[in-house]
């Protein structure tokens, strides 16, 4: 898994730091801190903007009371039946599947 600084994510997004700064904060993404510096999965970027569904994936683990780090675990988990992650099927735009997922994952 690729982890982007702040400023690597500006810049995979086509924008400036204080918009990675608000996606993170309206939970459009997560971050990770890896010894004190605040990183997000590159994965979570695609075509200059965040993957498609991701949003409402984070929004329905953090309602189950996923932690970030859990969000992204889950995001990364291979699961067969899927096949491959949840996060290579969100960029697959397969979102569907996993956001029923993500909200069987609460229960």
């Amino acid at each position: 898994m690729e982890l982007l600084t702040i400023p690597d994510a500006a810049e995979a997004l086509d924008t400036d730091v204080l918009t990675v700064h608000r996606l993170l904060k309206e939970g459009d993404l997560v971050e990770l801190r890896v010894d004190g510096v605040r990183r997000i999965p590159g994965d979570f970027i695609q075509d200059a903007a965040p993957v498609k569904s991701i949003k409402a994936v984070i929004q329905l683990l953090r309602d189950a009371k996923f932690t970030d780090t859990e969000i992204v675990d889950w995001l990364y988990r291979e699961d067969d039946t899927l096949p491959g992650t949840p996060i290579r099927a969100l960029r697959e735009n397969r979102g569907t599947e996993v956001k029923r997922r993500a909200q069987a994952a609460g229960f």
